[in-house]
Parts: C-alpha cells; sequence; structure tokens
C-alpha cells in the first residue's frame, strides 16, 4: 500500500515568504516613550502660543479629562491662554439633524481660509446613553477641510451635559483663539436644549433650516428663533430652489413677531446651497455686517461679560455637583437611599434632604 505521506495532496499549500515587517519595532518604540512623557503646563501653553497643533490638542484633551489630578493643570494652560484670548469671532451653528450642518461647515470653513481666515470646528458629537460611547465623525464628513493647513477641527462627545456643551466647550474655545485661530465655529448637537448652551459662548448664532419638510410653521418655534441672529435655509438647490425661497419668505414674517434684540441687530434669513457655494459668501457678509454693528455700539463686549459671568456660576454648580457624588458618606448612603425611595419608605424629597444635611455637616 502506498504512503500517503509521500503524496501530499493538490490542495497542499507551500509555505510562502515571510512579507517585511511594515512597522519599524524602534519607531514603536519611540512613539510610545514620547506618549508616556507628558508635558508640563509651561511647555503646553509655550507650544499652544506657538501655534502648534499637538500642543493645543493635548492641552484640550487635558481640559476634558475627568481625572481630578488633571484639573490643577488644566487651570494653569488656561489663566496662562487668557492675556492672548478674545481675539475672534466665535459663531454658534445649530439645525435639526439632516439639516446638512458638517456639509455647510465644510464649505463655509473652506471659503473662510480661501480668505486667509484660520477656522477652528469644535464640533459635538451627541453619547450614547447606553454605552457612553460617541461615533465622533465629523472629521471623516469634513474631508475636505480637514486637510486645509488653516482649519483644525475638534470633535468631542457630549457625554452626560445637556446639549454636549459646558465648562469644558468654553474654555477649549480660549485654547484655540490663544493658539492663533480668529475664527471659532462651534456645532451644536440638535436635539433641541443644545442650543441655549452654545448660545450663551458665542458671538454669532446662526439657525441652518431645510425646506419641503413638513409645514413650514412647524419649524417656527419661539425660543430657537429668538436666539438666531440669521436663518439660513439650506439645500436651496436643483428643484429645492423654489420652495427654499418660500420658506425664506416664511421665515422672514415670522422674525418680525419678536421682540427687538438688545444689540439692535435685526435677524435676517437667507438661503445657500452647501453642494454648489450658492449663498455662502452672503453669510460672512451678514456676520461682518453683525460685527460691525456690535462692536460699533459696544452691545458685543457687554454681551461677552454677561457669559463670562454666565459660566463661572455653572462651573460653580458643576463643581458642587461632583463634589457631592464623590463625598465618601455620599458614596455610602446612595444606594440604601435610593432604594428606600424606590420602596416608598421615604419620599424624594425627604431623601434628597437628608443627603445634602448629611453632605453639608461634614
Amino acid at each position: 500500500m502506498p504512503n500517503k505521506k509521500s503524496h501530499p495532496s493538490a490542495l497542499h499549500e507551500k509555505a510562502g515568504i515571510s512579507p517585511p515587517e511594515m512597522i519599524s519595532s524602534e519607531s514603536v518604540k519611540n512613539i510610545q516613550q514620547f506618549r508616556k512623557v507628558q508635558p508640563s503646563s509651561t511647555e503646553l501653553v509655550d507650544g499652544i502660543l506657538a501655534g502648534n497643533i499637538t500642543a493645543l490638542s493635548r492641552a484640550i484633551t487635558l481640559v476634558e479629562s475627568t481625572n481630578g489630578g488633571h484639573l490643577a493643570k488644566a487651570n494653569e494652560v488656561i489663566n496662562a491662554c487668557l492675556p492672548h484670548a478674545n481675539k475672534s469671532v466665535r459663531i454658534g451653528i445649530t439645525g435639526v439633524p439632516g439639516v446638512g450642518k458638517s456639509t455647510f461647515i465644510e464649505a463655509f470653513g473652506k471659503y473662510l481660509t480661501g480668505l486667509g481666515k484660520k477656522v477652528a470646528v469644535l464640533a459635538v458629537d451627541p453619547s450614547s446613553t447606553i454605552s457612553h460611547g460617541s461615533i465622533l465623525g465629523d472629521k471623516t464628513r469634513m474631508e475636505e477641510l480637514v486637510k486645509d493647513k488653516n482649519a483644525y477641527i475638534r470633535p468631542s462627545a457630549s457625554g452626560e451635559t445637556l446639549g454636549g456643551v459646558a465648562r469644558k466647550t468654553r474654555e477649549t474655545i480660549t485654547l484655540c483663539e490663544a493658539c492663533g485661530f480668529d475664527t471659532i465655529i462651534i456645532e451644536t448637537v440638535g436635539v433641541g436644549q443644545s442650543e441655549t448652551a452654545v448660545h450663551s459662548m458665542v458671538d454669532f448664532f446662526l439657525l441652518l433650516k431645510i425646506s419641503g419638510a413638513g409645514d413650514e410653521l412647524q419649524g417656527i418655534k419661539r425660543g430657537i428663533m429668538e436666539m438666531a441672529d440669521a436663518i439660513v435655509i439650506n439645500k436651496a438647490d436643483g428643484d429645492n430652489i423654489k420652495k427654499a425661497q418660500f420658506a425664506k419668505l416664511e421665515f422672514n414674517r415670522a422674525l418680525h413677531l419678536f421682540p427687538a434684540k438688545k444689540s439692535g441687530w435685526t435677524p435676517t434669513t437667507s438661503t445657500c446651497s452647501a453642494i454648489t457655494h450658492e449663498g455662502i459668501p452672503e453669510v460672512w457678509e451678514t456676520i461682518q455686517k453683525f460685527l460691525e454693528l456690535t462692536k460699533g455700539n459696544n452691545s458685543l463686549f457687554e454681551k461677552r461679560k454677561e457669559q463670562n459671568q454666565y459660566w463661572m456660576l455653572e462651573t460653580i454648580n458643576e463643581q458642587l455637583k461632583l463634589n457631592f457624588y464623590n463625598h465618601p458618606e455620599i458614596q455610602k448612603l446612595l444606594d440604601s437611599t435610593k432604594k428606600a425611595v424606590q420602596n416608598d419608605e421615604i419620599s424624594p424629597f425627604a431623601a434628597a434632604s437628608l443627603l445634602l444635611k448629611t453632605y453639608f455637616k461634614d
């Protein structure tokens, strides 16, 4: 009987040639060592003031960190950058999901960098309430702008903060301004409540709308309309141009129903297409007129003072909440108190009062 081992199958695979190593082990080692080295606050500040994007990104990561040990270092960096900030125009952009915010911001950003502007885009992505994860896909959606040397895109997860903007976003603005960016664009999550927070940290608030999505009056909500400094109907191209013009008239009529703004500015309406770039230059012209008026009557600077005060109080609220839940006695009592409330053994208000008394007693 012939030996099967001496006659291998036709499907037998011979050992091939191992491919060369694509990644240098020495390079990997150097990168790992570099990442382990944490730059000092002075090094970060020097890098930011020199326009170093890596230093800016690391400083923003430090500000966004929930590690208590990073707070002092982050404050040092921010305080050192403050004298070099407040030299930009801050633009908030909001709109319902699907309105084309990312496409508009890319077209608008490319137009501004073409004028010689340095643009920073702070895009907030919604976090899952279940997994707490976030896609952070804005850089992918803005593939042209991300390659522009005069643009910087920083996506951040909203986390548990309402609307995804809080102290961290406000302080990121300061860092970007110190790094030399003269135009800061903040894109909201667009879920309804984030607009108020964004409005409290920008100079100009832009509301993006689309036509043909149902009753135009359904989109006229008093709260958001009162905050808007301009309404732009996006996707005004192809067969949608007439619908966009009609929507513009509807929103323009609605704006006259609201009280005048303290700044003396009258909100405008316009149409644009982020695809064809029609109407994009006119949006910037509107912002320029707004700045000319509000700087001239000093309302822009007064608004920024009010915003600084607002964020001081918000930071106090945030820090008190953090300290409360990290208190050792509260951590011991919280679970048992929750169960007592669930079992109707104590009212929610009495339970809250008990926990607060325990906290303030110490």
